[in-house]
Parts: C-alpha cells; structure tokens; sequence
C-alpha cells in the first residue's frame, strides 16, 4: 500500500481492517507502503486462499463450468486448487517483535525514533529501509494513517469508511495540503521521485492539524457518506477481515 509516498493515505476501509492484523502489522504495513506476499497474506488473514499460479487457469475453468451461486460450493472448488505456502525466511513476519516495539508507539516522530535506536544496535538492512521508507513518505499521509488506524482499532467498519471518506476528500481538496497533487507529479507524472512535501517535516505538524481532516467538509452541496444495511448472511470465509 505505497499511498503516503503518494502524499495520500490507506483508505476505502484500511483503518478497520489493518488494524486487525496480528499486533502492529497493519500500522507498519500502512506507514511504510511494505507489500505482502501470498503466504503473508494468508497468514495475517487478508486473504482467504492461496493458489498458485500455475493452477489459476485450472481454477477459472472449474469455476466456469459451476452452475450454482451457492457460496459453498464454489468455496470447495477453490479450496480444491489451494495450498498452504510457507513463508520466507526474510519474511515480515520473522520481524514481528521489532514492528510490535517500535510501530506501537503513539506518534509517528516516536515510531521513526525507535527504529533509529534500533538501527544503532546492529546492522539490518530491513530497519534501515523501514526507516527510509517514513523518511520519504508525506509527514502528513504519514500523521492522517497513524490517527486513522488507532481511530479505526475502536470502530466498524461503516464508521471506517465514513471516516476514509472525509478524508479523501479534504485531501482532494487540497485546502490543507497540496501533498497528493505533488505525489502524484513526482512519482506518477514527472517520475523524479523528489517529491517536495509541505510541511517537509514531521514536527511540523500538529494534532488539530491532523484532527481537521477527520471533520465534515464544509462545503455547499458536500454529503457525508451514505452506505445501505450490510448484510448479515455472509460466510466467514467471503468477507475476510471485513
């Protein structure tokens, strides 16, 4: 999820369902854009099966000739094609201790301090991207994700997504922060990679600087998000972390 390198943040439900993941995965995952593989995902519960790609054109063909909407059943023919893959030696999740010490901390400034005191105690090229990762990544992507994820420990997901939403659209907006609009021309248009941040730095920014994006826009003609009843009938396994 590499959205604060883009001057945005994990939405459209994140802070419900990464903050879900075993202890502070989903806090790392989010502030440092890392990418999980298949086994990771799996594990962590984001995902529901693992196929490998040399049966996926076997798994559409069964899934082609299912003639019955029943969940279970297409549930069984998944199952049927999926394995059970091991993780890596240079997994993420061999790091946990280190990602549970450091990215509980209260603060972004705190979280980037603990790495760097880790960092002093032995060399580890995954610390050290880790760090460089936050350093590179927009001060206040990084500040909206950290208050939306610990907001999102304590809600549905409905009032996630009515949070996400707000958000995203301030960050639109650009009434605070430009950061998207220059994400997006460094990394997407222009392709330098220079991003020019603003505020350029993490201490830059205060709480109710933070705080005003999680308000209603106050805009002529703005809504809130609306979303229908969920419904209640769906199996474990078709909804994940939601």
């Amino acid at each position: 999820m590499p959205e604060t390198a883009l001057g945005l943040f994990p939405d459209i439900g994140s802070s419900y369902f990464l903050s879900r993941l075993p202890g502070f995965l989903g806090e790392y995952a989010g502030l440092t854009g890392a990418r999980l593989d298949g086994a990771e995902m799996l594990a962590c519960g984001l995902a529901t099966h693992f196929v490998p790609s040399s049966k996926l054109s076997l798994l559409e063909e069964a899934l082609c000739k299912v003639e019955t909407s029943d969940p279970n059943a297409v549930s069984a023919i998944i199952n049927k094609y999926s394995e059970q893959p091991f993780l890596k030696e240079d997994s993420v999740y061999h790091r946990m201790d280190v990602i549970n010490k450091c990215f509980s901390k209260k603060a972004v400034e705190e979280i980037l301090s603990s790495l760097e005191v880790e960092a002093t105690r032995k060399a580890d090229p995954w610390i050290s991207a880790t760090i460089q990762s936050l350093k590179k990544a927009s001060p206040t992507s990084l500040k909206i994700f950290l208050r939306s994820i610990r907001q999102g420990r304590l809600q549905g997901v409905g009032q996630c997504l009515v949070s996400d939403y707000r958000v995203v659209c301030h960050i639109l907006k650009g009434h605070y922060s430009k950061d998207f609009f220059e994400g997006c021309r460094a990394i997407l248009i222009d392709k330098d990679r220079n991003p020019k941040w603003e505020p350029s730095k993490l201490e830059l920014l205060s709480d109710s600087d933070v705080n005003r994006y999680f308000s209603k826009l106050d805009d002529k003609g703005w809504k809130d998000l609306e979303l229908p009843k969920r419904f209640n009938n769906l199996p474990t396994y078709a909804i994940s972390k939601l």
